[in-house]
């Protein structure tokens, strides 16, 4: 277990965090289409391997979360892309969840599936290099939701993931995700969260697996997109860290949030706002995707590496600047592109 943990605490080291490129095919195929950019995929491995391989990438991530088709894709000059990742100095890490799929008995509620042939598949993984792994579980509020039913069933499933990871010697990624989606208060966000944490590391204890081997990666405590009232960078903190601190071990080397469907410099404010209410006894860090993403995505357009390039360099020293000190980068301009 100790390997685990070195991974775990490799993972949220300080001045980088985690990029999640595990997009699955419909997923980026619609972002594609926002700009208007086929799908194919030659297209989606050529996009991957533009961010993988932006100059200075290392600098500021420790992770690359894959999906399993980018995982089997080679780069250009021949190498698969977890061996790209290893060569640069970042871990490969893989999404080994199917899915959310809608939960029996409770209309509008999801559980996280893909534990039937899990051990397998990681055996698989960790032989091509996977170092650690991904699972989320999708919780939605709403008049009565969640329920008790939903928040137990994947919590179980999340534990069994994890213990199935470090089963293989697999650092597992464990994401309860309480969405954004609604108009909930962001008191409402803030009980919900707590009680899905709660209920995640009773079944994580149930199931016997070791914390110092695992990261979290929850939501922020945001009011829903449609609240009537927003919440200012300082309240998200409060709330965010207050609900850790009632929930999670102090074993835990590192929580990295979710972006979550806040905008790039939304994510970024809030992460640093909790950093500078240190200190904490977790390493607090970044799994972004779309917050780290979209600004690439755009630039880059199908074909302009050097632009894309240049966007993802500049969202990841200004997101992993969020985690150091208080910095005020926002009238800093972009970074040059590599040449």
């Amino acid at each position: 277990m100790r390997t685990l943990n070195r991974t775990a605490v490799e993972m949220v080291a300080p001045a980088k965090g985690i990029l999640a490129a595990d997009e699955s095919t419909g997923t980026l195929t619609r972002r594609f289409a926002s700009h208007v950019i086929d799908s194919t995929a030659d297209s989606r491995r050529a996009y991957r391997e533009m961010l993988f391989t932006t100059p200075g990438l290392a600098d500021h991530t420790s992770g690359v979360i894959l999906y399993d088709e980018t995982f089997h894709q080679r780069t250009s000059d021949g190498r698969l892309f977890p061996s790209l990742l290893e060569d640069l100095g970042v871990l490969p890490g893989i999404k080994v969840d199917t899915g959310a799929k809608p939960l029996a008995g409770c209309p509008e509620e999801t559980v996280t599936e893909g534990l039937d042939g899990l051990r397998e598949r990681l055996e698989a993984y960790a032989g091509l290099g996977a170092r650690f792994a991904k699972w989320r579980a999708v919780i939605a509020i709403g008049d009565g939701r969640p329920s008790r039913v939903c928040l137990s069933a994947n919590a179980h499933a999340l534990a069994r993931y994890a213990a199935l990871c470090q089963e293989a010697g697999i650092v597992p990624i464990v994401e309860p995700e309480v969405l954004m989606d609604g108009r909930h208060p962001l008191g409402r966000a803030a009980a919900v969260t707590e009680e899905t944490l709660r209920t995640v590391f009773a079944a994580l204890a149930d199931q016997d697996v070791d914390l110092e081997g695992i990261v979290l990666k929850p939501n922020m405590v945001v009011p829903g997109r449609d609240a009537r009232r927003p919440a200012t960078e300082a309240e998200v903190a409060d709330a965010t860290l207050t609900c850790l601190r009632r929930t999670v071990p102090a074993a835990v080397p590192g929580v990295a949030f979710l972006s979550g469907g806040q905008s790039p410099d939304e994510a970024t404010g809030h992460l640093r706002a909790m950093v500078e209410a240190g200190p904490h006894p977790w390493q607090l860090t970044f799994s972004f995707g779309r917050a780290l993403q979209d600004p690439a995505l755009a630039a880059w357009g199908g074909s302009d590496v050097a632009a894309g390039q240049a966007a993802l360099a500049d969202r990841l020293r200004r997101t992993a600047a969020a985690r150091c000190a208080p910095v005020d980068l926002a009238d800093e301009p972009l970074l040059e592109p590599a040449v």
